[in-house]
């Protein structure tokens, strides 16, 4: 290759290894463990403590077995806890909050890269957790996997077992060395700790500081793997908002996952439909650029990270939610995965329908993204974005919108990590290219970030020239340069109720590009953070925006203000989080200070939740502005508010239901989701949602769907 990475000798905790050899014996996946195996296999020990100290060994002792077959690798987890002592759970759902529940995670890096990986986990009462790993320690959610596992509880312990298909995970063939490493926390005791020692300042799941899972031969080759998921949907509904009308339907799809190797996979999908997807939630809007929501369905989210990951997250060229949100997707196929240990590939393709009613025409997205590891944990990823139109018409007629023949954006990136992940940073340069000059132009960025036990800081600056357009990406401004830094200290006192404390400051600048500056905002804040995990957070503000477009400081369609007028502003906000082992849970937030025009904002918000363990939680959500300004704005006052009950019968049958108000936008939207996994990865759902309009809008959507969908696999 042309690049080259550091031995793996160099890796933090290499010295920490935990041998797995292979079982004869037929594995019953109970959570009892009483199979001979697991009397024979070694055992990992001994956790360090994390938080609320990294200085010590845990104080509640942990044990982890591994084994594996032709098909399965296999796993056994004893955690011990003083008698007496509650389970903490939040839910039985499906990849669950981390900080709410007494939990196990498993971490593994089977290309030993310290970069990539996937994540298997479950919490006391069962609730399953899966994965994928990227950027050397942060986990996607959205990715689910076909594996069982079972938990018992006893009184002074907790046992989960698991079996994992070779097939459900990725890896380098003929490979005998993996990354590894098992985080628990006990909120009992307001406890984390992990296999092997990590500082505190970074998550147990940091592939930095993995072990080393030591195989007594390679793992097994996966032969043919391929999986086929179609659905059938019906749906009703009804609406009596004018222009938009609602037709009844049925329809078939689904997805193919093809393993075009152990480490390499290949994503089709024909006519799908994402009607289960959680909605959006709903937030008060006071900003004067788009806001970002983020992507929540399946057929994006599998290596992600490739795709996502480019920029920063308000300079990103690619921006799946851009496909096929209310525009019907005809087929997409995606290829993602390791092409070796340092080099990954993404590649995709979409293709939507054409709109006649809006003129817009049929388009394809097409998407390369590679990413080349170089030195211990540092890449260089390269991407193309291409948006085009097929059948266009640019001169589309005066009640049609225009629509462009072609968007396509070209970047580099450098991405830093060091090895003890103290550093990290990135550099990248994207150039954007369109039928006219007006969409030829360049965006870069740049940042360096320092963490260690007490002290944390970053630079970073940005540039959008004002003809960069990444119609694919979000990239909601343009024609502007800008700084942004923080600095943080933390005090780590010898206290029973504070486990650290410390100042901090945020500054963010905007310039024009002749350096005229346009807006800035710095914070000067202090966080205390409680042994019991709960945490207070008081900050003082200082903003200034000089407007580049005219603006309606409300959002409630009032008068806009000019463009070219200058604002100045003060104040102090704060938040207040309960410790999460209690029944009981809240959150209060609340926003003093002035506002544009010489005016004043104030902002109250709160949610509280309430768990039925294990078998229900239960949130409110309540936020209220009032914005007091001069005539003709004079007073606007304006509630969001929601409520949540997520119902969790079993590990496998769930309901939820979440209602929301939101006074400003006048939309009251309710949706309502029951979900049985009948099979493996397989599941019913029944799902209705309607949108109603407050007055003086008029008229509300509805519609109920019926979703099947099946996952055969060899």
């Amino acid at each position: 290759m042309l690049f080259f990475s550091h031995a793996n000798a160099q890796k933090k905790n290499a010295a920490y290894t935990l041998d797995i050899t292979r079982t004869n014996e037929t594995m019953t996946i109970d959570g009892i463990g009483d199979e001979a195996t697991w009397q024979t296999v070694e055992a990992a020990k001994d956790f360090f403590m994390v938080l609320p100290m990294d200085d010590r060994k845990a104080t509640q002792p942990s044990e982890v077995k591994m084994t594996y077959d032709d098909k399965h690798l296999y796993l056994l987890a004893t955690f011990f806890k003083t008698p007496g002592n509650t389970y903490v759970v939040e839910s039985l759902r499906r990849d669950f909050s981390f900080g709410a529940n007494d939990n196990f995670l498993l971490f593994m890096d089977p290309f030993n890269n310290q970069t990539t990986g996937f994540s298997f986990g479950a919490n006391a009462y069962g609730a399953q957790w899966d994965g994928t790993m990227y950027n050397g320690g942060s986990v996607d959610l959205n990715w689910d996997s076909k594996w069982v596992s079972e938990v018992q509880n006893y009184d002074d312990k907790w046992v989960v077992e698991m079996a994992i298909p070779f097939k459900s995970i990725r890896y380098e063939k003929g490979v005998k060395e993996w990354g590894i490493n098992f985080s628990r926390l006990d909120l009992s005791t307001n406890e984390k700790s992990s296999w092997t020692p990590i500082p505190r300042q970074f998550p147990t799941a940091s592939l930095a500081y993995t072990g080393k899972l030591v195989w007594d031969d390679a793992p097994p080759k996966q032969g043919l793997n391929y999986s086929l998921i179609p659905y059938v949907l019906g749906t009703v509904g009804n609406s009596s908002i004018p222009g938009k009308n609602y037709d009844d339907q049925f329809k078939v799809g689904g997805d193919v996952k093809l393993g075009l190797s152990s480490s390499l996979n290949l994503d089709l999908t024909i006519n799908p439909d994402f009607s289960q997807v959680e909605v959006d939630r709903q937030v008060a809007n006071l900003d004067r650029f788009e806001l970002f929501f983020p992507e929540r369905r399946q057929f994006f989210l599998e290596n992600a990270d490739l795709f996502a990951s480019f920029g920063y997250d308000n300079i990103r060229p690619f921006f799946s939610r851009r496909i096929g949100l209310g525009v019907p997707i005809i087929a997409g196929a995606r290829v993602s995965g390791n092409l070796n240990r340092n080099l990954r590939l993404g590649l995709m393709d979409m293709q939507t329908e054409k709109v006649d009613e809006t003129g817009l025409p049929s388009q394809n997205f097409a998407v390369l993204s590679l990413q080349q590891k170089v030195f211990s944990r540092s890449s260089i990823g390269l991407m193309m974005v291409n948006k085009e139109s097929f059948d266009y018409d640019g001169l589309a007629d005066s009640l049609q919108t225009r629509y462009t023949k072609y968007n396509r954006n070209l970047g580099l990136e450098y991405n830093l990590a060091s090895r003890d992940n103290a550093y990290t940073g990135k550099l990248f340069m994207l150039k954007s290219f369109g039928p006219e000059d007006s969409y030829d132009g360049f965006s870069q960025g740049a940042h360096l970030a320092y963490s260690s036990r007490k002290w944390n800081w970053r630079i970073q600056e940005q540039y959008v020239s004002r003809d960069f357009v990444s119609e694919v990406g979000y990239v909601p401004r343009n024609n502007y340069i800008s700084f942004n830094g923080s600095l943080g200290y933390l005090f780590l006192p010898e206290s029973e109720i504070v486990v650290s404390h410390g100042p901090k400051f945020f500054g963010q600048y905007y310039f024009d590009p002749d350096f005229h500056s346009t807006d800035y905002v710095s914070v000067l804040g202090y966080e205390v953070n409680f042994l019991n995990r709960s945490s207070l957070e008081v900050n003082y503000f200082n903003e200034f925006v000089e407007l580049l477009t005219p603006f309606d400081p409300t959002n409630t369609n009032k008068p806009e203000l000019a463009t070219g007028t200058r604002h100045y502003w003060n104040g102090f906000n704060w938040e207040y989080n309960s410790r999460p082992k209690s029944l009981f849970t809240y959150t209060f937030y609340g926003r003093l200070g002035r506002y544009y025009e010489g005016g004043s904002r104030t902002n109250v918000s709160s949610q509280i939740g309430y768990r039925i363990q294990p078998y229900a939680s239960l949130a409110a959500t309540a936020s209220y502005n009032k914005i007091d300004l001069p005539s003709p704005w004079n007073t606007t006052e304006f509630w969001l508010a929601g409520a949540e009950a997520d119902i969790t019968f079993t590990n496998k049958l769930f309901w939820s239901t979440l209602f929301q108000y939101n006074e400003q936008s006048k939309n009251f939207n309710l949706n309502s989701r029951f979900q049985w996994r009948y099979a493996p990865a397989s599941d019913i759902f029944l799902v209705y949602t309607n949108n109603e309009r407050i007055a003086p809008l008029e008229g509300n959507i509805w519609s109920l769907t019926l979703k099947m969908t099946y996952w055969f696999n060899k």
